[in-house]
């Protein structure tokens, strides 16, 4: 008798395992790390295989200033991570800030990072800040259809995005976190994308920022109730000269001296030029003040942490809002006007920075007609400004613009716009329609320039 007949072997179906994922965080300065830290910590991000982060060093020569990862109380928020990068090694010699990909060599970058940091098949995300530009941007560029998150560590993300994104980058964006530096206000930035934005709570912040100042370095005893005068070296932006950010010190040291500080403590920019300091050495001894300035590189917040100041002086810096809004502390602003009419061009970046600050801070010197703008109206100011800023991204904001324009526009609120922009994209405020062929005509430039003229000889 023949065996019965056998039934085929069956293979049992070999399960795919699902690829290991990777969260990549990339970050330029300790600030950021702590709004990672805090947006980490808040449970903001689902769970994944690995956390990375990769740092960028965006400093004008990063060979020699310490990156992110070598400054003082990293170390309190290095455990969040699984590992730290340096995109610098990865691309030297070129710097961070000038280098992208061409679009050809997209792919071979991205096995190259993918051998270099051992990620393998994984899925990776990213969570980038500044994505408008590099490195950020070639980062997004070179893992391409990688899910984004972007971070904003600053007042920028109130404002429009800086530039046009590639929609291959934009739509992958899924949300904005940020910190509540102007309650109520909503961002501006990546809304063309309908990014939606979400707050990283201030507790976890402040939390961060306690384990910084904790690991931190030490700091000299200030005195109680000193005046904090913050730098931000803006000349090296190109908005103002070094010797109008001189006078602008100055000016910061008397205006907290009239409020009756006789203690002065000066921070300033990491890369501002000794002289700053001299400069205002000088006049604190003219005004019989103590002057202490601050050559620890260190955060303000940390700052705000240990010392408690009774004043907290700057022009536009971030670390003015956290000051009033996280540390409840007094704060006041000088120089916004100016450096309003001085930034270029229009669609700036700083100009939604240096509009909070003029509109919601008190003003140092208490001059008339500088009174804060009611807090009811600041969002229509900020959405009218961030469209005449990006109107081809905007342009479902002009209903809006004009509607604040035609209500609002007036002694107080006229500086943060300019006639030509409001003219040429025929808004209220500009010059008139039927007056509008006067900038272009020769002869109304050839009387106007004669008038000037005769005005400067009568005044000799």
């Amino acid at each position: 008798m023949s065996p019965a007949p056998q039934a085929p072997a069956t293979r049992t179906p070999r399960t795919a395992r699902a690829p290991r994922t990777t969260r990549i965080f990339c970050v330029s300065t300790l600030y950021g790390a702590a709004t990672l830290a805090a947006a980490i910590d808040s449970d903001c991000f689902a769970a994944a295989d690995r956390r990375l982060l990769l740092v960028f060093n965006n400093a004008a020569t990063p060979e020699t200033t310490p990156a992110v990862d070598e400054m003082p109380g990293f170390e309190a928020l290095r455990d969040r991570f699984d590992g730290v990068l340096s995109f610098n090694e990865a691309i030297r010699p070129f710097h961070p800030g000038a280098w992208e990909p061409r679009p050809d060599d997209v792919p071979l970058f991205e096995r190259y990072l993918r051998l270099l940091w051992g990620l393998g098949e994984d899925r990776v995300e990213l969570v980038l800040e500044s994505l408008q530009v590099n490195p950020a941007l070639g980062v997004a560029q070179m893992f391409t259809g990688a899910p984004i998150d972007v971070y904003a560590d600053g007042l920028m993300s109130y404002g429009p995005t800086r530039n046009k994104l590639d929609p291959l980058v934009g739509t992958r964006v899924r949300r904005l976190l940020h910190l509540d530096l102007v309650p109520g206000l909503r961002p501006l930035l990546l809304t063309e994308f309908d990014v939606p934005a979400q707050v990283v709570p201030t507790d976890a912040f402040l939390k961060a920022m306690g384990e910084l100042a904790g690991t931190g370095p030490e700091l000299p005893v200030l005195p109680d109730n000193s005046a904090l005068l913050l730098g931000q070296y803006l000349s090296a932006l190109n908005i103002l000269t070094p010797q109008a950010e001189e006078e602008l010190h100055v000016r910061m040291m008397r205006g907290a001296v009239e409020r009756g500080h006789r203690s002065i403590v000066f921070k300033p920019h990491p890369t501002a030029p000794a002289r700053y300091s001299r400069v205002l050495e000088t006049e604190a001894e003219r005004l019989g003040v103590e002057l202490t300035v601050l050559d620890t590189p260190v955060l303000a917040e940390v700052l705000f942490e240990k010392a408690r100041p009774g004043l907290v002086v700057g022009c536009f810096s971030t670390a003015l809002f956290t000051a009033s809004a996280f540390y409840g502390l007094p704060v006041a602003r000088i120089g916004t006007g100016p450096l309003l009419d001085r930034l270029t061009p229009y669609q700036n970046s700083n100009r939604v920075p240096a509009v909070l600050a003029d509109a919601v801070l008190p003003d140092l010197e208490g001059r008339e007609g500088e009174e804060t703008v009611a807090a009811e109206t600041l969002g229509a100011l900020v959405t009218a400004v961030g469209f005449t800023m990006q109107p081809q991204l905007h342009p479902g904001l002009r209903p809006a613009a004009e509607a604040y324009l035609s209500g609002q526009f007036g002694p107080r609120t006229q500086r943060y716009f300019k006639r030509k922009r409001l003219t040429s994209l025929g808004l209220p405020g500009g010059i008139p329609e039927r007056l509008s062929f006067l900038p272009r005509n020769a002869t109304a430039r050839r009387v106007v320039r004669r008038a000037k003229a005769l005005r400067k000889a009568v005044g000799r």
